[in-house]
């Protein structure tokens, strides 16, 4: 039985003020999983980015050594290639966040600068990205065609309960290595970077 002037509402209290904490605990873990998986990407995702592409690029003019997955990560390098990195990726991430179609065309613009950080991990993060939009600048329409191309190989790549992928991954890479090789000689023909920039002691 109620007493007059009371609701009962002292366990609806309770129960609404174990939910809002619920809800904030859930909140807060999902921020801090958040973060972490940023600060994976930033720190470690990123610059192996580059170190991949480093031994792909490498390969493809037949210096193949197997140490360049961690090319990255050596003495003097990693800062660098992380903030080129960083760079690269913010900038594209605030297209996205004007137009979905800005940020494609963008990130085929900015998509260079982890092959430009491979070659100079000094060459200055705004440079490398920079050099990455002249790099392909007229080219941007073929490489999306190009990408196109591998579309059917990774979808078949995932019906094969995506072990098919392991398997495109390398020729993708390969070939998007090509790819920068064929720009960077042609950025080199037309001045927009030097040999030195670069570090091609060989070009």
């Amino acid at each position: 039985m109620s007493l007059p002037g009371f609701s009962g509402g002292g366990m609806g209290d309770v129960s609404d003020g174990a939910g809002l904490a619920i809800i904030l605990i859930i909140a807060f873990f999902a921020v801090l999983i958040g973060l972490v998986a940023i600060a994976f990407n930033i720190f470690v995702v990123a610059p192996l980015e580059v170190s991949v592409q480093q031994y792909f690029k490498q390969a493809a003019t037949e210096d193949v050594n197997m140490n360049y997955l961690v090319y990255s990560f050596t003495k003097g390098n990693y800062l660098a290639i992380v903030k080129g990195m960083f760079w690269s990726g913010l900038l594209n991430f605030l297209w996205f966040l004007l137009l979905i179609i800005p940020g494609i065309v963008k990130s085929y613009a900015y998509s260079m600068t982890p092959y430009i950080l491979a070659d100079n991990p000094g060459i200055g993060m705004k440079r490398a990205v920079d050099l990455s939009n002249q790099m392909t600048r007229g080219h941007k329409w073929k490489m999306f065609v190009l990408d196109l191309s591998f579309i059917g190989w990774f979808i078949l790549g995932t019906i094969a309960l995506g072990i098919g992928v392991l398997f495109v991954l390398p020729y993708y890479n390969s070939t998007k290595a090509e790819l920068y090789l064929v720009l960077r000689m042609q950025a080199l023909h037309d001045g927009l970077s030097s040999s030195a920039e670069l570090n091609l002691t060989y070009v």
